[in-house]
Protein backbone atom coordinates (compact mmCIF):
# COMPACT_ATOMS: atom_id res chain seq x y z
CA UNK A 1 0.00 0.00 0.00
CA UNK A 2 2.90 2.17 0.62
CA UNK A 3 4.22 2.09 -2.79
CA UNK A 4 0.49 2.64 -4.43
CA UNK A 5 0.03 5.54 -2.28
CA UNK A 6 3.65 7.08 -3.68
CA UNK A 7 3.79 5.66 -7.65
CA UNK A 8 -0.65 5.57 -7.83
CA UNK A 9 0.06 2.30 -9.15
CA UNK A 10 0.49 -1.33 -7.53
CA UNK A 11 3.89 -2.75 -6.71
CA UNK A 12 5.44 -4.75 -10.15
CA UNK A 13 6.49 -8.36 -9.49
CA UNK A 14 9.79 -7.99 -9.86
CA UNK A 15 9.91 -4.79 -7.44
CA UNK A 16 7.98 -6.99 -5.12
CA UNK A 17 10.64 -9.57 -5.00
CA UNK A 18 13.46 -7.59 -4.58
CA UNK A 19 12.26 -6.02 -1.38
CA UNK A 20 11.33 -9.39 0.21
CA UNK A 21 14.76 -11.15 -0.88
CA UNK A 22 16.42 -7.70 0.66
CA UNK A 23 14.23 -7.92 3.74
CA UNK A 24 15.29 -11.77 4.59
CA UNK A 25 18.87 -10.64 3.32
CA UNK A 26 18.85 -8.18 6.52
CA UNK A 27 17.79 -11.40 8.78
CA UNK A 28 21.34 -12.76 7.84
CA UNK A 29 23.63 -10.07 8.39
CA UNK A 30 23.19 -9.28 11.77
CA UNK A 31 23.44 -12.08 14.64
CA UNK A 32 20.94 -10.85 16.45
CA UNK A 33 18.45 -12.15 14.38
CA UNK A 34 17.36 -15.54 13.15
CA UNK A 35 17.49 -15.79 9.73
CA UNK A 36 14.47 -17.43 7.70
CA UNK A 37 15.02 -20.99 6.89
CA UNK A 38 12.48 -21.15 3.79
CA UNK A 39 12.72 -20.50 0.62
CA UNK A 40 9.66 -18.49 -1.03
CA UNK A 41 7.98 -18.66 -4.36
CA UNK A 42 6.17 -15.91 -5.83
CA UNK A 43 3.88 -15.54 -8.39
CA UNK A 44 2.55 -12.54 -9.90
CA UNK A 45 0.77 -11.01 -12.53
CA UNK A 46 1.45 -7.16 -14.03
CA UNK A 47 0.38 -5.49 -17.06
CA UNK A 48 3.49 -4.57 -18.27
CA UNK A 49 5.31 -8.40 -17.85
CA UNK A 50 2.52 -10.38 -17.40
CA UNK A 51 2.72 -14.03 -15.46
CA UNK A 52 6.09 -14.53 -13.76
CA UNK A 53 7.20 -16.46 -11.07
CA UNK A 54 10.69 -15.89 -8.67
CA UNK A 55 12.17 -18.08 -6.03
CA UNK A 56 13.17 -16.09 -3.36
CA UNK A 57 16.15 -18.63 -1.38
CA UNK A 58 16.69 -18.05 2.88
CA UNK A 59 19.62 -16.17 1.73
CA UNK A 60 18.01 -13.56 -0.10
CA UNK A 61 18.66 -13.95 -4.03
CA UNK A 62 16.50 -14.19 -5.79
CA UNK A 63 15.32 -15.20 -9.31
CA UNK A 64 13.03 -15.60 -11.75
CA UNK A 65 12.02 -18.65 -13.65
CA UNK A 66 9.23 -20.44 -15.66
CA UNK A 67 8.82 -23.11 -13.52
CA UNK A 68 10.58 -24.40 -10.61
CA UNK A 69 10.49 -26.36 -7.60
CA UNK A 70 11.40 -26.22 -3.89
CA UNK A 71 11.68 -28.30 -0.71
CA UNK A 72 12.87 -32.27 -0.90
CA UNK A 73 13.26 -33.93 -4.53
CA UNK A 74 13.49 -30.48 -5.98
CA UNK A 75 15.88 -31.51 -8.17
CA UNK A 76 14.60 -34.06 -10.45
CA UNK A 77 11.06 -31.86 -10.76
CA UNK A 78 13.40 -29.27 -11.81
CA UNK A 79 15.02 -31.26 -14.61
CA UNK A 80 11.52 -32.38 -15.65
CA UNK A 81 9.79 -29.02 -15.58
CA UNK A 82 12.94 -27.51 -17.90
CA UNK A 83 12.18 -30.26 -20.06
CA UNK A 84 8.72 -28.72 -20.65
CA UNK A 85 7.86 -25.77 -23.24
CA UNK A 86 5.77 -23.51 -21.04
CA UNK A 87 5.36 -21.05 -23.51
CA UNK A 88 3.65 -23.78 -25.87
CA UNK A 89 1.25 -25.21 -24.11
CA UNK A 90 -2.32 -23.99 -22.32
CA UNK A 91 -1.89 -23.75 -18.43
CA UNK A 92 -4.40 -26.72 -18.61
CA UNK A 93 -2.07 -28.66 -20.51
CA UNK A 94 0.64 -27.58 -17.69
CA UNK A 95 -1.67 -28.85 -14.60
CA UNK A 96 -1.32 -32.19 -16.44
CA UNK A 97 2.44 -31.99 -16.64
CA UNK A 98 3.35 -31.34 -13.65
CA UNK A 99 0.89 -33.29 -12.09
CA UNK A 100 2.38 -36.33 -13.64
CA UNK A 101 5.89 -35.25 -12.98
CA UNK A 102 4.84 -35.13 -9.27
CA UNK A 103 3.52 -38.29 -9.38
CA UNK A 104 6.58 -39.55 -11.06
CA UNK A 105 9.07 -38.09 -8.53
CA UNK A 106 6.93 -39.24 -5.65
CA UNK A 107 6.57 -42.62 -6.90
CA UNK A 108 10.43 -43.00 -6.10
CA UNK A 109 9.79 -42.64 -2.67
CA UNK A 110 6.61 -44.22 -2.04
CA UNK A 111 4.36 -42.46 0.48
CA UNK A 112 1.15 -41.58 -0.30
CA UNK A 113 0.69 -37.53 -0.64
CA UNK A 114 -2.29 -34.86 -1.72
CA UNK A 115 -2.01 -33.37 -4.47
CA UNK A 116 -2.66 -29.52 -4.71
CA UNK A 117 -2.43 -27.21 -7.14
CA UNK A 118 -3.09 -23.00 -7.69
CA UNK A 119 -2.27 -21.22 -10.92
CA UNK A 120 -2.50 -17.52 -11.99
CA UNK A 121 -3.78 -17.43 -15.83
CA UNK A 122 -6.49 -15.76 -18.01
CA UNK A 123 -8.96 -18.66 -16.84
CA UNK A 124 -8.29 -17.47 -13.38
CA UNK A 125 -8.48 -13.63 -14.22
CA UNK A 126 -4.89 -13.18 -13.32
CA UNK A 127 -5.58 -13.58 -9.65
CA UNK A 128 -3.76 -16.52 -7.48
CA UNK A 129 -6.77 -19.15 -7.36
CA UNK A 130 -6.79 -22.94 -6.88
CA UNK A 131 -7.14 -24.97 -10.12
CA UNK A 132 -10.39 -26.00 -10.51
CA UNK A 133 -11.03 -29.71 -8.23
CA UNK A 134 -12.12 -31.49 -11.50
CA UNK A 135 -9.51 -30.57 -13.55
CA UNK A 136 -7.06 -31.24 -10.99
CA UNK A 137 -9.11 -34.89 -10.60
CA UNK A 138 -8.51 -35.40 -14.42
CA UNK A 139 -4.96 -34.68 -14.00
CA UNK A 140 -4.08 -36.85 -11.79
CA UNK A 141 -6.04 -39.53 -13.22
CA UNK A 142 -3.39 -38.67 -16.15
CA UNK A 143 -0.38 -38.74 -13.88
CA UNK A 144 -1.42 -42.54 -12.59
CA UNK A 145 -1.96 -43.84 -15.81
CA UNK A 146 0.84 -42.40 -17.18
CA UNK A 147 2.98 -44.32 -14.07
CA UNK A 148 1.28 -47.50 -14.22
CA UNK A 149 2.12 -47.44 -18.08
CA UNK A 150 6.03 -46.54 -17.17
CA UNK A 151 5.46 -49.14 -14.82
CA UNK A 152 4.74 -51.75 -17.29
CA UNK A 153 7.33 -51.03 -19.85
Amino acid sequence: TQYKSFYGESIPGSVLCERVASYKHAFNLYWSMRPYGVSSLLAVHDKASGPQLYLVEPSGIAHRYYGTAVGKGRQSVKTEIERLKFDQITCKQAVVECAKTLYKVHEESGKPFELEMSWICEESGWKHARVPAELVAEAEQQAKAAAEESDME
